[in-house]
């Protein structure tokens, strides 16, 4: 992709918004009109693979474009995490996530619970503003399944899952749809005690593959994709009959693997199966679009739909590079590096006469802030714990060019740290600190500095490390994220303990003296 292009016409659709809408008109003033709340997580959904992100988008990709028009669209907004199961954390908890346990990597599908059942959420939070809480999708955020030694008893109940995390009901699975068990789990109670295994492998399909293990009769792995969609329009169909606004969050298990589009989008993209599951993926948000205007309560829903992390390589970038499409956009890197590529994703917010409409902005966002935005959309009081690390978003909705946020902390599968303050961002590896090239072993091999600082502003695709040209914007970012890291907390408010020990300084790098 020619990068000077892409740079360009970012640079004029991200014209900031001239509209004197005030912060304020965005919020609800009473329970009567707080907005329903639906929140959308595609998985593995890369910047590059929507039109509303990627004016050179090879994939169609029609109906998440014409929510872009209907609302605001974020050309610079980060997961907290370059991969799943974290960025799953901070998007609920509003905090960084390496704040928790998990220090690296994913959790799998017989993980036990990640989120303590005290830990705030954006369920509990919504829960306390009178709404009606619903998770319908993939967790993969652990649950407690009923064991016997190492065997999980599917007759038995599941606990500490999303119920115990502010959720009134779910429908989900728990981990990723490669990870079995692949089985529905309908507010605790399994719907099927599997009686067989399944599994395709890479070899059988470099797309559509999935790891073997128990699955139920009721769980179709190609249908799981429109199922979730169905659950979810005919919760929005019951709900409206209620009194009490809902709050549905939505996280699919697509377009990660496994790639299976189904007729008639199969095929439709002329590309590969990647392509054909996005474009299916966004027919299916079309659909849940249309169920919210039908039910009538457009003007009062406030839609936000993002990916919680970059595309994945399992996409086959090479295959998708021979119709000139990028998911990355020309960003360097993908789903698990510390790169752009990794965590910049697509994030758009559609509120009728409340959120600007057909707009971009370059405000810097993070999944965090949504727990902030939608406390402060509700009215909810700010608390020593629940948001930590996010920043209110309302003002950008109404036409503001940033919030208050100072600067942006991300973090890779395998454990490296970014912090990025405005144009500059030090990454704290050697290499991509994930899967793209150089990993880790290879960097140190290859002899290369312990730490990356980029100009985001001259140099988006990240090739020119200037560290060595810069040792005092490297000083103040380090000493910036110990503060954060001390304060367990990147907002203003009383310091609070993180879950564990913290450390980020690559080896061999000193912590600069006073």
């Amino acid at each position: 992709m020619n990068w000077l292009r892409w740079f360009v016409v970012s640079a004029v659709v991200a014209v900031p918004c001239l509209m004197d809408v005030e912060a304020t008109q965005v919020r609800a003033d009473d329970s009567t009109a707080r907005p329903n709340i639906i929140l959308v997580m595609a998985d593995d959904l890369g910047i590059g693979d929507v039109s509303p992100t990627n004016p050179e988008c090879k994939i169609k990709t029609p109906r998440l474009q014409q929510m872009a028009d209907e609302g605001l669209t974020f050309l610079d907004a980060h997961t907290p995490s370059s991969v799943c199961t974290p960025t799953r954390y901070g998007l609920l908890t509003g905090r960084y996530n390496w704040r928790s346990r998990l220090a690296k990597g994913v959790l799998s599908g017989t993980s036990e619970h990640l989120i303590p059942g005290d830990r705030a959420t954006l369920g509990h939070l919504l829960q306390g503003a009178g709404y009606h809480t619903a998770m319908i999708g993939k967790w993969h955020l652990g649950w407690d399944w009923h064991k016997d030694g190492k065997e999980i008893d599917f007759s038995k109940p599941v606990f500490n899952g999303p119920d115990s995390n502010g959720f009134d009901q779910y429908y989900a699975h728990c981990g990723s749809l490669d990870m079995p068990p692949y089985v529905w789990v309908d507010t605790g109670k399994p719907t099927s005690v599997p009686t067989r295994k399944e599994g395709v492998t890479k070899k059988e399909n470099p797309y559509g593959w999935y790891r073997n293990g128990p699955i139920g009769d009721d769980f179709e792995i190609e249908q799981v994709l429109p199922h979730l969609f169905d659950k979810s329009i005919a919760y929005v169909e019951e709900r409206v009959k209620e009194d009490k606004p809902f709050f549905l969050y939505l996280p699919l298990p697509a377009p990660h693997t496994p790639i299976v589009p189904v007729p008639p989008f199969k095929d439709a993209s002329g590309m590969n199966p990647y392509a054909d599951f996005v474009m299916q993926m966004d027919h299916h948000m079309g659909q849940l679009l249309d169920a919210v205007a039908k039910a009538g309560i457009e003007e009062n829903t406030l839609v936000i739909f993002t990916s919680d992390n970059g595309c994945s390589p399992e996409a086959n970038f090479g295959a998708l590079a021979k119709y000139e499409h990028d998911p990355s956009a020309g960003y360097r890197g993908h789903k698990a590096d510390i790169y752009e590529g990794g965590h910049r994703v697509p994030f758009i917010a559609r509120w009728p006469g409340k959120v600007v409409a057909g707009k971009t902005t370059n405000a810097v966002a993070c999944l965090t802030d949504v727990y902030t935005t939608l406390q402060s959309i509700t009215d909810q009081p700010r608390e020593a714990t629940g948001g930590e690390d996010g920043f209110d978003l309302t003002g950008v909705f109404g036409g503001d060019e940033a919030s208050e946020r100072e600067a942006l902390v991300s973090h890779s599968i395998g454990g490296s740290f970014a912090i990025r303050r405005g144009k500059w961002k030090l990454c704290l590896s050697r290499g991509s600190g994930g899967w793209s090239d150089p990993r880790e072993p290879k960097a140190k091999q290859q002899g290369l500095p312990p730490m990356q600082l980029f100009d985001l502003q001259a140099d988006p695709s990240e090739r020119s490390n200037v560290a060595k040209q810069n040792p005092e914007v490297v000083d103040s970012l380090l000493r910036l994220l110990n503060d954060y890291v001390d304060s367990g907390r990147s907002t203003e408010g009383p310091k609070v303990a993180n879950d564990r020990e913290i450390t980020f300084l690559p080896a061999g790098v000193s912590f600069p003296s006073p």
